[in-house]
Formats: structure tokens, sequence, C-alpha cells
């Protein structure tokens, strides 16, 4: 997997504006993802070593789609291709199909976070998910601020697992 870009820092203890630290949080975990990734064998990046079989640049790719979900489809109400694009119809087990490349996945991540970042940009953090969107029930309509703790949370989670998947690839532990 391609190198990161340079890895994000912790947001300073001394950010007080809300849209500015949460923003910056979400930012830092997208990158603390990608870092978890860089170095990894294409091998230990299409494998799991996980009882619930995900591997981690199916991961990468789930968190792509949840970006789309959230941001785009959830709060935007745009009409996208695909929501559900990291599952499996039949199983609806996450998946990487052997003809995508890990640069795809890559790529397909980073697109997502940046139309995420246009999104958000655009709106007030008070403000409603438009009409047409993708939540249940369809006259839920969550504020952006609350868009946003959801997905810090999502990342935070699956930072956490990738943790422990790459100390069990190859002992790497840290950021």
């Amino acid at each position: 997997m391609a190198a990161s870009p340079e890895p994000a820092a912790e947001p300073p203890g001394n950010l007080t504006d809300p849209r500015e630290l949460v923003l910056a949080y979400l930012d830092y975990y997208r990158a603390a993802v990608l870092r978890k990734l860089d170095g990894m064998s294409e091998e230990d990046l299409r494998n799991s070593r996980l009882p619930s079989g995900w591997a981690p640049l199916v991961l990468l790719k789930h968190l792509a789609f949840v970006e789309r979900r959230w941001f785009r489809w959830g709060f935007a109400a745009e009409q996208v291709d695909s929501i559900w694009g990291e599952e499996d119809p039949d199983t609806r087990k996450w998946q990487v199909g052997a003809e995508e490349s890990t640069e795809e996945i890559r790529a397909l991540f980073l697109d997502e976070c940046a139309r995420s970042r246009k999104i958000v940009a655009g709106a007030e953090l008070q403000e409603p998910a438009r009409s047409g969107g993708g939540f249940n029930p369809p006259d839920h309509h969550p504020a952006l601020i609350w868009v946003l703790f959801h997905m810090l949370q999502e990342y935070a989670r699956h930072a956490g697992q990738l943790d422990v998947v790459r100390e069990l690839a190859d002992g790497a532990t840290g950021e």
C-alpha cells in the first residue's frame, strides 16, 4: 500500500472550537487508519487474522462506504450508486474482490473522505440532514454534529481493531 500522507498529529489540547476540534479528530482517525495499513504486505492486507473474517483492506473499503452512507446518502440525501458496496449481496459479509487492487480501495477511501469534507464544509453543525436521505425512520434528520460524532466513534472503534490486527500480522504497535 502506498505510504500515507504525513502523519496527522492529534489535535492540540488548546483547540476549543467545537467544529474545528471534531473535524481535526475525524481527520486524525482517517489518517491513523491509513498509517496502520502502511507497510503491510498484500497478503496481510487481504487475509484475516480474526474469527469474524474481515481483512484490513476490507475494513478500509468498509470505511469508504461508511463515509458514503453517512455523509452523501444520509446527511446530504444524494442519490448514490451503491451504499453497501463492501458487502457480498449473498452473505452480507464485508468483501474485496480479487479484481480490486489495494490502490483502487485506497483511492475510493480518499475520494469518499474528500466528498465528505466538502459536504461538511457547506453545512452548519446544527443543520439537520436533508429530507430524502437514508436515515431510518425516514423522518429522522440528525444534525451534522450528531453524524460527525457517530463517525468519530466508528473510526475510533475500527482504528483500535486495526491496532490488534497489525500487531498480530507483524508485531507493529502504536500509531
